[in-house]
């Protein structure tokens, strides 16, 4: 009789608790989180910063990587109109979140 006690009380006690079952689950979502969703959201506030701070002038490249002066900005369509031709005078419209980023005119130092 003891023996059967004894059994039903290790089997208890070998049971893990809610919690040490779902710790590799947690863990899992927290490593997700700081690999994943947090560089993630950290580039999306980058490239809205950059898509609010365009400016008339501003020399840009695409998603589609067409590279253009911006001569317009339509606040109230979201869209940008870039001029890709100067000898034609070539212009077409871009939703903002098409800007890929702004080309740098630049050169690069040399040592």
């Amino acid at each position: 009789m003891f023996s059967i006690i004894l059994q039903a009380g290790t089997q208890a006690a070998a049971k893990p608790s809610m919690v040490a079952q779902f710790l590799p689950f947690i863990l899992m979502f927290v490593i997700l989180y700081f690999l994943i969703i947090r560089p993630q959201r950290k580039r999306q506030k980058e490239h809205q910063g950059l898509v609010d701070n365009l400016k008339i002038n501003d020399e840009v490249t695409t998603n589609a990587g067409i590279v253009g002066k911006i001569v317009n900005i339509k606040k109230d369509k979201n869209t940008v109109v870039l001029r890709v031709d100067d000898t034609t005078g070539t212009k077409i419209e871009f939703v903002r979140s098409a800007i890929a980023g702004i080309v740098n005119d630049e050169k690069p130092k040399t040592k």
